[in-house]
Parts: structure tokens; sequence; C-alpha cells
């Protein structure tokens, strides 16, 4: 089930597709030119596998499964005022099932300078928008954002896994975290 901050809204998205075709085509389609950057897999950390990955590595998503131990440090951690650096491209999570969109808005976000974003493309928009918000103020500017959520919607139902309404309903037991050279974001 993906962690819910601050605020959890009702909203609720169907979970996205840990899938690099399906991911590519979103973030080209939003606005990141293919030149850019894409995603790709990582099949394990040993060397030679990881020398299979196309270089350079900009950012890194790890989808893992949420455990009643993991959830448990959450809540811990929630607990715990944070300062956030305004170097670090970082939101909350209120829309359940939202943690692939807002992974991969963490690693876009912190690479922005990296990376040329479309002139005038979604991307372009909403990190221009949402550049001086704090982590909050950004979730609920993606949760009321329709462009982002039909963008979303289109992606996670153009892959390979079988979705249905129910998974609307249901929190997914799965967790994309984002680790980028300088920190790491859930």
């Amino acid at each position: 089930m993906a962690t819910l901050d601050e605020r959890p809204s009702a909203k609720r998205w169907l979970p996205l597709e840990a899938n690099p075709d399906v991911m590519n085509q979103f973030l080209w389609g939003l606005g990141l030119p293919v030149d850019e950057a894409e995603c790709g897999d990582v099949f394990g950390l040993d060397e030679e596998l990881l020398e299979m990955v196309p270089k350079p590595v900009l950012a890194v998503l790890f989808l893992y499964p949420i455990t009643a131990k993991s959830e448990e440090e959450r809540l811990q951690q929630e607990n715990v005022k944070k300062d956030y650096s305004s170097k670090v491209y970082f939101m909350k999570q209120t829309v359940g099932n939202a943690c692939g969109t807002i992974g991969l808005l963490h690693a876009l976000g912190n690479i922005t300078s990296e990376v040329k974003l479309v002139e005038g493309s979604f991307f372009d928009k909403f990190f221009k928008s949402t550049a001086s918000m704090d982590p909050l103020q950004r979730a609920v500017f993606l949760e009321n954002d329709r462009e982002m959520e039909v963008a979303h919607s289109v992606a996670a139902t153009a892959g390979d896994t079988v979705v249905n309404c129910m998974s609307l309903m249901e929190e997914s037991q799965d967790q994309y975290l984002m680790v980028h050279p300088h920190q790491v974001l859930c």
C-alpha cells in the first residue's frame, strides 16, 4: 500500500506499472525529450549486471514491497519534524497509488539542471509553477491537476498488467523510492 502523507485525499489513481516502456512514454508525452533521458531496467546489483545499465545514470527508482516493519518505520519518521532543503525537489503524496508518478516527478524535478524539458510542456509548466511551493503545497497542486491525472491514467492502463476498477479501491502493496546521487526520496 502506498503511504499517504499529511492530509490524505479520497482520490485514488490506478497504480503505475514498473515498466520502463510505460514510464518512458509517460515522461516523453509530458515534455521530457526522447533524446534527453530514458528509463531502463536494473536487473541486479552485481557488477556485471550494473554494467548493462546505460550511462550516465541520473536517478534510480526502486519498487519495493511495503511490509509491516517498513510501515512501522514510516509512521515513526512521520512524527519527526523535517526541514526540506530548497535544493531538493520533493513533494508529499496525498493521492492513493500515485507513488510511481511522484517517484518520476522526484527524479525529474531533481535533474532539471541536467536535462532540457520542452519549453511550454506540461513538465516545464509544472516545475515552474511548483518551484517555490513546500512539499504539501506541491502535493495539493498535483492532486488538483487534471492533465496529470489523465496522463497517469493513460500510462497506468498502457502496460502489460491487467488493471481493473478494484485497483482504485485498494492501496498498492508496493512503494517507489527515488534515489539521486545527493538524496533519497519516497
